[in-house]
């Protein structure tokens, strides 16, 4: 890799260093306010859940991941079921299954903020146990579902359960998003969304050949200042594109942990990062000096 550049980049304001993390939490709170439009006000633009859900009464749209565990439960899905999960899986093929994670699952904005306060508090990293469990858990809902007949993940999963919250207030619902935000701020940090949760998993895989892809085309003008890394939910993922030069790795991050949430780009002053697609150039763009001269 080639030496930083030597210049000092300007500290961009909170805007810049926050646009893709606040189109986020717009996008996010924006596919709650559609599911909860219908039960709360009756302007009925979606109807269901995450898990299934008919949009405008035309688009069906289905979790590909709970349509896997009906499957292994010995359930005949409806037609329109199956559509639906091919839509998805088609839309997350493209854009990266764990675009999920970052821009549309509600508990995303759980664990950030859980995130958020550990760091505030200085709350010791904890224990982190390997990656891999994600995948073992994964395959347990689905023995599971296949051993009992019963859709398994649904009757804990978080992101059902926090529907249910805001529809019918304080119960058991509420009771796993309060376990789930203190799991990553005292036992794990970061511990749900990168260790254990099925749903990132599942889509994690699904996003393996994706199309849309964070690049760090520019990290010959990297200065070691570790921003990206300290946001990254997913920060093992970096290191390849950021600092594979010298052993001929590419700057297009293709690890499928890579939730595509665009926080490299928000902090890094050095504009190291951007999308792009699998197939851009990895070669090392001039650096910044030469490239604001040109």
């Amino acid at each position: 890799m080639n030496a930083p550049a030597q210049y000092d980049a300007p500290r961009r304001g909170f805007l810049a260093r926050n646009k893709w993390l606040i189109l986020r939490r717009a996008s996010q709170f924006g596919f709650l306010a559609l599911f909860l439009a219908g039960p709360v006000i009756g302007v009925w633009i979606v109807k269901g859940t995450l898990a299934s859900s008919l949009t405008l009464g035309v688009l069906p749209l289905t979790d590909p991941y709970m349509l896997l565990q009906s499957l292994f439960a010995g359930n005949i899905p409806a037609a329109t079921a199956l559509i639906g999960a091919a839509i998805v899986l088609a839309a997350y093929a493209v854009i990266g299954g764990r675009v999920y994670c970052s821009w549309v699952c509600p508990i995303n904005i759980v664990t950030d903020a859980s995130h958020w306060l550990s760091t505030r508090l200085d709350i010791p990293k904890g224990w982190q146990p390997k990656r891999s469990l994600r995948y073992w858990v994964l395959g347990m809902t689905l023995a599971t579902s296949a051993a009992t007949g019963v859709i398994v993940w649904e009757l804990v999963n978080p992101i059902t359960l926090l529907h249910r919250g805001l529809l019918y207030g304080v119960g058991f619902a509420w009771a796993a998003v309060l376990a789930v935000f203190l799991f990553d701020l005292f036992v794990s940090r970061r511990g749900w969304c990168g260790h254990i949760c099925p749903v990132g998993a599942f889509y994690g895989l699904i996003g393996h050949f994706a199309l849309l892809r964070m690049n760090a085309p520019a990290r010959a003008d990297c200065d070691d200042c570790m921003d990206c890394y300290a946001v990254c939910p997913e920060p093992h993922v970096i290191t390849p594109a950021l600092k594979g030069a010298k052993g001929g790795a590419g700057s297009v991050i293709l690890s499928s942990d890579c939730s595509n949430c665009g926080r490299c780009i928000d902090v890094c002053d050095r504009i190291v990062f951007k999308f792009s697609t699998r197939f851009a150039q990895t070669a090392d763009e001039a650096s910044l000096p030469q490239r604001k001269a040109a």
